[in-house]
């Protein structure tokens, strides 16, 4: 293992082959949900393999059965008072989407169990992006009381449609894997056994083909997310402004105390 990645604590590496680059989310006892440290980990590490010599392909998994089960509430709860973690995740939400658009190396996901906020980001926008028929993709943002950000804007209509994109979005539903590979919004489904091996077989391809070919197929298929910047960043400043607004307060609690959300009906909007 290279000095590069000694330093992260959320993210655990490994090399199950030559020149492939395994990462796996891991906060133990909650589901790999993005606290403080995972976020900024997220960010930072597509531009650590983005300029390693040794990687030619990557994976992202989860630890255990989950993938990722999204914001960490506690780091939500911070946002909501206090402005300077407010600013500093918007801008960590921003860099991890582009950071990981503008990342040359073929990335391949390999989704099982809940698969929701940042972690879901790497899900969704991985080149190659691989769903066990256990996965429960979610893009929770709306249940939470703010708008759909993070990826949810750039990249579920250029998957899977507008109609599609809405009904999920907007409404919160659950998408299971099979479900997900069938509307387009992942490459492929998998039997959950299998999960593991599909995502190591397909990095294995992608590390020995031609890396020119590859990345450069990758930037020019990547500049129809890089058109959707402005309706990316839109999305973005609109969930953050809505995490100091009333209803996000009511999703949080909510979620805490594990019932439906009773959001005010009345909006000057």
């Amino acid at each position: 293992m290279t000095d590069r990645y000694a330093k992260y604590q959320r993210l655990k590496f490994d090399w199950p082959e030559e020149r492939i680059l395994r990462i796996t989310m891991e906060n133990p006892g909650r589901l790999n949900s993005a606290d403080r440290i995972m976020h900024g980990e997220l960010v930072e590490i597509w531009r650590d393999i983005d300029s390693d010599p040794n990687v030619s392909a990557a994976i992202i998994r989860g630890a255990g059965e989950a993938f990722s089960a999204g914001g960490d509430l506690d780091l939500v709860k911070e946002m909501t008072e206090d402005f300077d973690t407010l600013t500093r995740v918007w801008k960590e939400a921003r860099d991890l989407v582009y950071n990981l658009v503008n990342c040359s190396k073929p990335l391949v996901s390999a989704m099982e169990g809940p698969a929701v906020g940042a972690g879901l980001v790497a899900g969704l926008l991985a080149d190659i992006s691989i769903a066990s028929r256990s996965a429960r993709i979610i893009d929770g943002h709306t249940r939470l009381g703010v708008a759909a950000g993070d990826h949810a804007a750039i990249v579920w209509p250029l998957l899977c449609g507008l109609a599609k994109s809405k009904y999920y979005l907007m409404l919160c539903e659950p998408v299971s894997g099979e479900e997900a590979e069938r509307i387009g919004l992942v490459s492929l489904c998998t039997e959950p056994e299998d999960l593991h091996d599909k995502a190591l077989e397909v990095a294995r391809k992608l590390a020995a083909g031609s890396p020119t070919a590859l990345r450069w197929t990758k930037y020019a298929l990547n500049n129809w997310l890089r058109m959707a910047g402005p309706t990316f960043d839109t999305s973005l400043a609109l969930e953050f402004m809505g995490f100091k607004g009333p209803d996000v307060q009511e999703g949080l609690a909510s979620l805490r105390e594990k019932r439906k959300p009773n959001f005010t009906p009345n909006c000057p909007l």
